[in-house]
């Protein structure tokens, strides 16, 4: 006997076998009808194969042969039919509204070689959750209603014989899932150029969609990544939102929100200052040359700053100071500019003999004067001796008040003890009259 009487494919190997394996030695011939007296292999064993190339019915002779038996030889054919009619299967899965109630359509969009029409029992559905398998043909379309939520692997199997390649299976996975959920986060201010990477947390997404919108509206960048990169190169105020699909959800697809975002261009910190050269006691002032910003912070070098846009500052020893201004723009970009300042100061000491407290301007309050002084010691009496005011810094000046109440109209003697930076030392005493 000859195992694998069938429909192949071309090009195909095919593969004999002698059943009942009592030979010796095996003839072969692969073409008997046209070639009847032809010997195309010669085996020792039960089986062997050969390979068609060409469409046809093919019968195939074996000569068993063991020369110790009675009859020594003994013959069997087999038909085989090599055949180019090829099936293509396919499907498409679709979910039925309203999705709650988890039901699928599968419309079978399977082809033929030649477009030959199926017979009724050409395919076996296998719906992957279970239940029992539907034979059918082509139409009409299979309905199938799911149990639950899940993956399940769809298969559609071609079983006509008539088809060389059958049995042949298409499968389409369809994930049953709860609705889609587009979720993703702010993202801080920042400084012009940058760029962010966009997290997306989303729950049962597939694809995605991200828009990128300038101050008008207008898209200036799209991505389909899961979680893009992108870089904003000038300032201004910008949007993003994502967007979620998964075909296999109830609601299909979900937007998030529009998110705002402030670029702001980065500074340019610069300044000047005179006087230039260095004149002895005169104060050093600041000129604020700065670009993209709207704060500022200055470090003097001597251990004092200021905040001001363009500040003067009293230095108290001759040297050179490494000033650095400090240039933001709301406080999220900053840039630094810094410069090297050259200081004459000469000790000196002075204490205003008259002064108008209660009013405006410079008179309102009565100070010690003086360059270099490294600490002082300023006390002012009554005509009573009696102490009114007390200081041991130049920056606080007397207002005239005493235990809140505005001193009378009158003349006050002071004491004032100074150490300068240099090492020197002073006493001085003197008068100051109290106007109204």
């Amino acid at each position: 006997g000859v195992l694998n009487d069938t429909v192949g494919c071309f090009p195909i190997l095919v593969s004999f076998r002698d059943t009942l394996q009592k030979g010796v030695t095996y003839f072969w011939n692969f073409d008997a009808v046209n070639f009847p007296n032809n010997t195309d292999a010669i085996t020792t064993h039960a089986d062997t194969s050969h390979y068609y190339n060409a469409v046809g019915i093919y019968k195939v002779r074996l000569i068993s042969e063991d020369s110790t038996t009675c009859n020594i030889r003994d013959t069997s054919y087999i038909t085989i039919t090599i055949s180019d009619r090829k099936v293509y299967p396919s499907f498409i899965a679709k979910r039925v509204l309203p999705c709650s109630v988890n039901k699928y359509t599968f419309e079978n969009t399977s082809t033929t070689f030649d477009g030959s029409t199926f017979v009724p029992t050409s395919f076996v559905w296998d719906y992957g959750d279970g239940s029992p398998k539907d034979t059918t043909n082509k139409l009409p379309i299979r309905q199938h209603t799911y149990a639950s939520l899940g993956t399940y692997f769809v298969t559609m199997t071609v079983i006509d014989p008539r088809y060389c390649n059958a049995p042949i299976t298409d499968t389409v996975q369809i994930l049953i899932e709860p609705n889609v959920k587009a979720i993703t986060q702010p993202i801080n201010d920042a400084c012009a150029p940058s760029t962010f990477t966009f997290k997306n947390t989303s729950l049962f997404g597939i694809t995605w969609l991200w828009q990128f919108l300038d101050s008008t509206g207008t898209i200036i960048g799209t991505s389909t990544l899961q979680e893009p990169d992108f870089t904003f190169t000038t300032g201004g105020n910008y949007k993003y939102r994502l967007i979620a699909f998964n075909p296999n959800t109830c609601n299909l697809s979900d937007t998030t929100e529009y998110f705002t975002i402030k670029i702001f261009n980065k500074p340019n910190a610069l300044f000047d200052y005179s006087p230039i050269p260095p004149e002895p006691n005169v104060p050093v002032k600041f000129r604020n040359l700065s670009t993209n910003a709207n704060s500022y912070v200055w470090n003097f070098g001597d251990g004092a700053g200021s905040k001001r846009f363009e500040p003067v500052h009293e230095y108290n020893k001759t040297g050179r100071y490494k000033v650095i201004l400090y240039a933001y723009n709301n406080s999220i970009c900053a840039d630094t500019a810094e410069m090297f300042v050259d200081v004459i100061i000469n000790p000196l000491l002075d204490v205003p003999n008259a002064f108008t407290p209660g009013k405006f301007g410079t008179n309102g309050v009565v100070y010690v004067r003086g360059f270099g002084i490294e600490k002082m010691e300023w006390k002012i009496y009554n005509r009573w001796g009696e102490l009114v005011f007390k200081s041991t810094n130049k920056l606080n000046g007397w207002d005239g008040f005493y235990k809140g109440k505005l001193q009378a109209m009158d003349v006050y003697t002071y004491t004032l003890d100074a150490l300068f930076v240099d090492g020197q030392k002073k006493q001085q005493t003197g008068d100051i009259s109290l106007l109204r």
